[in-house]
């Protein structure tokens, strides 16, 4: 289930650097929340409390300013280059029992086989859910799987409720393989090992002279 989130916002009606950057000083994020075909909704929310709140990926915000609300979830972020602090958002609004496509992020659990390593290959999937029970995260299980295994997009358990939504289900979204510097450092005592081994039988003959 989607992470709820409630903000408290203020109707903005000043625009520009000069107005964004007032409204920084003040603690203030400037946002917009767009509605399909509907004028944008613009509204100040407090720096603290949402900064925190992007934290949760594809959470579900109640956002409420003077006397309207409206359920939203994020559409873009823009942070300071350099500074990294929030400085607008964008807001999509949702009704209820909709359902939207939204990008999650893709994580491994488990240990592989032997030396091999679980690479992900896509970093975020697209899935297509209810704005209720949008997910944080795709976990897949990489547990015992060995060299030259890959995980398919059509493979990913997803949660109840959620739809994979890509063109190509067959898609590799992860890789279970020996990495190329696991395999060197294996070779290499083998291949000392040989000419220790050449030498030891070279000794026997030397000492039958």
């Amino acid at each position: 289930m989607a992470t709820k989130i409630v903000l408290e916002g203020e109707i903005r009606n000043e625009f520009g650097k000069g107005a964004a950057r007032r409204m920084r000083v003040a603690k203030r994020i400037p946002a917009t929340i767009y509605a399909g075909g509907e004028q944008p909704k613009f509204i100040t929310l407090p720096m603290k409390e949402t900064t925190l709140s992007l934290r949760h990926t594809n959470a579900l915000f109640e956002l409420s300013f003077g006397e309207d609300k409206a359920m939203a979830v994020v559409k873009d972020v823009q942070r300071n280059p350099v500074k990294r602090i929030v400085e607008h958002i964008d807001f999509y609004e949702v009704k209820a029992g909709e359902k939207i496509d939204v990008e999650v992020p893709v994580f491994v659990e488990g240990t592989p086989k032997g030396a091999a390593v679980a690479f992900v290959d896509i970093q975020e999937l697209k899935v297509r859910a209810d704005v209720a029970n949008l997910p944080e995260r795709v976990v897949v299980n990489v547990e015992g799987l060995t060299d030259g295994t890959k995980v398919f997009a059509k493979d990913v358990v997803l949660p109840e409720g959620v739809e994979l939504d890509i063109d190509d289900p067959e898609e590799s979204v992860v890789t279970v393989e020996v990495p190329e510097d696991a395999t060197e450092s294996t070779a290499a005592p083998e291949a000392a090992a040989a000419p220790a081994a050449d030498a030891a039988a070279a000794a026997p003959a030397a000492d039958a002279k």
